[in-house]
């Protein structure tokens, strides 16, 4: 074998070693770099192969590699088309998935967006609320944290409305285990609340009957249940009556401002007010407030 030969069959070797190896850690461009000089190198040593072929004795041999070689050509070729096509399979998987990223990427971006806007709205609403009840507080003048005793209030609202209440023939009583329980509030507002409840009763009983006004106390809350005998409402009318301007199915003249002031008042002193209405079996108005 001349020295050429032996040159080009190394450049071969070794170029056909670097186009194995760039499949794991070559670009594609500088694969087919290496490759295309393999195929130069091996062109070359066969074409030294058939110079020297009728000065070599063992041509028939020569043949043989030649064509040994020709078959590692051939195979390394397929080898690359299929790995050309894994890779081309692979990118375009990952190509697929990034494009499902950026979808769900966009999609929860826009639910966050959208959950956003309306919690700045429902922000905004209970903003709202809140000063709408806080400009139904009433005004006062006196102590708005001072220590009251809440049945002698209430034996003040029955007092003023008296003559009310026995046009209406409402008869009023009052039903507590305690002679006094105390709570820090303003009197004039608690006053108003017990009022406006009374009044709403007297206004809205359509017949006679009683309304009791029960008072009590468990651990550090005060529980007022005003329960009246008179009509009543349905159900689906009771839940809106603490709403501004509410008129009912039994409505009469009025601005519907009463309960909803009494609301405003229980929840400035961090309670609670619901009402429950068994139509036909009057309407009971509770009330928790906490004493301190």
């Amino acid at each position: 074998m001349s020295r050429k030969q032996i040159v080009s069959l190394i450049l071969s070797c070794v170029f056909y070693a670097l186009t194995i190896v760039g499949f794991f850690f070559f670009s594609v461009t500088l694969i087919i770099i290496v490759f295309l000089c393999f195929s130069l190198s091996i062109t070359n040593f066969a074409y030294q192969c058939y110079q020297a072929h009728n000065d070599y004795t063992g041509a028939e041999h020569l043949q043989q590699e030649i064509g040994i070689l020709n078959a590692e050509k051939n195979k390394l070729e397929m080898d690359y088309e299929t790995l050309i096509k894994a890779k081309d399979k692979e990118l375009e998987k990952r190509q697929e998935s990034i494009e499902e990223l950026t979808e769900n990427l966009e999609k929860t971006k826009k639910e966050l967006s959208e959950t956003a806007a309306r919690t700045s709205e429902l922000s905004e609403q209970v903003k709202s609320s809140e000063n709408e009840y806080e400009s139904l507080l009433p005004p006062d003048d006196d102590d708005d944290k001072a220590t009251i005793d809440i049945i002698e209030v209430a034996k003040k609202a029955i007092s003023e409305l008296a003559d009310e209440a026995k046009k209406a023939g409402l008869r009023i009583n009052i039903s507590s285990a305690s002679d006094r329980l105390m709570v820090n509030a303003s009197a004039k507002r608690i006053l108003i609340m017990f009022r406006n409840i009374i009044d709403n009763s007297i206004k809205y009983m359509q017949r006679e009957g009683t309304l009791v006004i029960t008072i009590s106390a468990i651990e550090d809350d005060i529980f007022i249940v005003l329960k009246d005998t008179g009509k009543g409402l349905p159900e689906n009318e009771t839940k809106h009556i603490f709403e501004l301007n509410f008129q009912g199915s039994n409505r009469i003249s009025g601005n519907g401002l009463g309960l909803t002031q009494a609301k405003a008042i229980v929840e400035h002193y961090g309670g609670t007010i619901y009402a429950r209405s068994p139509q036909g079996n009057g309407m009971g108005i509770y009330i928790q407030l906490p004493t301190t």
